[in-house]
């Protein structure tokens, strides 16, 4: 199979799910499970995103800096810290330990 093939197939696939978004009864979305459902997709998807990218070195998993760097977030979250913080200590937690050359 050719690339071309394989992304034009890609892009069919993805209008076909767009249309059947529209096809969808409104009844059947104003369901109350499908709105708790729908209100934690996108904390799912990033909270997968960021395990993937964190954890994933190719095929393999990797425990290096990054990990440290995420713990630090977290723990900064827990205590509160602003956004920025937030990101100034994880970046710098990841930053000092590959300086170290714990990981690459």
């Amino acid at each position: 199979m050719s690339t071309w093939v394989a992304v034009l197939g890609a892009c069919a696939v993805a209008f076909a799910l767009k249309l059947a978004g529209y096809l969808v009864p409104p009844a059947l979305l104003a369901r109350q499970a499908v709105t708790a459902v729908t209100a934690l997709l996108p904390v799912a998807m990033l909270a997968a995103l960021v395990a993937v990218q964190t954890l994933g070195s190719g095929d393999t998993l990797t425990l290096d800096a990054r990990v440290s760097g995420v713990a630090a977030a977290v723990t900064a979250l827990l205590l509160r810290a602003p956004f920025l913080v937030v990101i100034v200590v994880a970046g710098a937690v990841a930053a000092g330990l590959r300086a170290l050359g714990w990981a690459s």
